[in-house]
């Protein structure tokens, strides 16, 4: 659909990721950042990204080079107002989200969607900071957005049936497999996958295994790309972690879902994951 305005708000690995998908499916986006330099390194990913699709064959040159073109860069949020859909892909702060939307309110038209890309927070919740909540829509991407197929489609309690319909067109345009999943904690696929990762750190703090061992035999025993401290480091452990603390606040302290200590300390210590250099995992070697 050429010349429809996508903004995503957030250029960190999500919102660069589908930002590029966006522009992929030949919508023109506007990647907002209150970062100069964030906004610089996710355009400088994209490119690199476009560039690897080129040499593998995967697309032209031409394409690639178009990709580019559809994708500009703003720390201005009002430039966001030719949108016909926002997605907002910004860090897992309720009150953040909200602030964002109630902006987005009195800058866009009444008939843009403002998807949040939230993976744990309730959709109802972020929509009531909205003037609007027919429009608030989740609209969770997984990472790496470019690669991975699903997108989960999330509708609060006020959020209406034509909202969810067109955002479900919207992610088939875009290429992706939407599902239409209930406003629940967690959703379906972070709440199947907060086991996943908690498990594996309660393995490793029972001393059974280093983390390493645990990746390979996730790997090799249950046929996994990547095993759970290899998959923290690639989303970041900070994001991994909030998403722990949501889920588990969210099912009124389960201890099934209860955050891993040793998360909360690699956390405080800085080490992120492959974004920050090192995280399990030492990337700088």
């Amino acid at each position: 659909m050429p010349n429809q305005f996508i903004g995503v708000l957030g250029s960190g690995t999500m919102g660069g990721g589908i930002a590029q998908v966006a522009a992929q499916a030949r919508f023109t986006v506007i990647l907002y950042d209150v970062s100069a330099d964030m906004l610089t390194k996710a355009v400088a990913q994209i490119d690199a990204q476009m560039k690897r699709a080129v040499e593998k064959g995967r697309v032209t040159k031409k394409d690639a080079q178009g990709v580019m073109k559809r994708i500009s860069t703003t720390a201005n949020l009002a430039d966001l107002a030719p949108c016909s859909c926002v997605i907002e892909a910004a860090p897992e702060v309720l009150d953040l989200k909200q602030s964002l939307f109630q902006q987005l309110d009195r800058i866009v038209s009444a008939d843009c969607i403002l998807a949040t890309n939230t993976s744990t927070l309730s959709i109802t919740q972020i929509g009531a900071g909205s003037a609007h909540p027919v429009r608030v829509v989740g609209m969770h991407f997984f990472n790496p957005p470019p690669l991975l197929p699903l997108v989960e489609v999330i509708g609060g309690n006020a959020t209406s049936e034509a909202t969810i319909a067109a955002t479900l067109d919207l992610a088939r345009q875009m290429g992706k497999a939407p599902v239409r999943v209930r406003d629940v904690p967690g959703f379906i696929v972070n709440r199947v996958a907060r086991p996943f990762y908690l498990e594996g750190m309660r393995i490793l703090a029972d001393g059974t295994a280093d983390h390493a061992t645990i990746d390979k035999l996730v790997r090799g025993g249950g046929n996994f790309k990547m095993g759970p401290f290899e998959l923290m480091d690639l989303i970041g452990l900070d994001i991994n972690y909030a998403a722990s603390h949501s889920v588990y606040n969210a099912f009124f302290q389960e201890p099934r879902f209860r955050p891993s200590l040793l998360q909360k300390r690699m956390v405080e210590s800085g080490r992120l994951g492959r974004k920050s250099g090192k995280g399990w995992y030492d990337y700088n070697e």
